[in-house]
């Protein structure tokens, strides 16, 4: 494509900071987003320790440079933790450590000022079909907005809804 492409990292797939920015740029992306908990049993998940996971940021941004926009992904608020607090405190090492933005993902639109007002570098918000727009996201105070695969999942269903109609007709 002829724009700027993001990856979606998760945790680093298990490879060192060197490996992983290594294949990220040999995909040709700009950035990658990197999650800061585990998959665990059903729809649960453990959240990484943020110390942890600042030391490991604190690599990737060592063998990136300049060359990635790195965004940490805050995994408290889809892992069930809703204190707004709890998110910035990660955040906070996350930008400490070289993150370009942070990604509270699914922060609720009335914890994004909130947020915003915690944390010093840029706040990275997730568009939903149901939420506010980019725009009311933006005067909430996100300042980089993500629309995850939802886009995506839209397409598909309008394209099954049409096919299914094909079939009928």
């Amino acid at each position: 494509v002829g724009v700027p492409v993001t990856m979606d990292a998760e945790t680093g797939y298990g490879l060192t900071a060197e490996e992983l920015v290594d294949r990220v740029l040999e995909a040709g992306a700009v950035g990658c987003n990197l999650e800061d908990s585990y998959e665990g049993k059903g729809s649960t998940g453990v959240l990484r320790d943020p110390h942890e996971q600042a030391d490991w940021l604190a690599r990737v941004r060592e063998a990136a440079g300049d060359r990635l926009v790195i965004n940490a992904r805050v995994d408290t608020f889809v892992r069930g933790v809703a204190d707004p607090e709890r998110a910035i405190e990660r955040a906070r090492l996350y930008v400490a450590a070289g993150a370009d933005c942070v990604y509270p993902i699914l922060a609720p639109p009335e914890a994004i000022p909130a947020l915003r007002a915690g944390i010093e570098g840029p706040v990275n918000a997730l568009a939903m079909p149901d939420g506010p727009s980019p725009r009311e996201l933006g005067e909430l105070g996100a300042t980089r907005v993500t629309f995850g695969p939802g886009l995506l999942r839209r397409t598909m269903a309008a394209l099954r809804e049409i096919g299914d109609g094909l079939r009928r007709a």
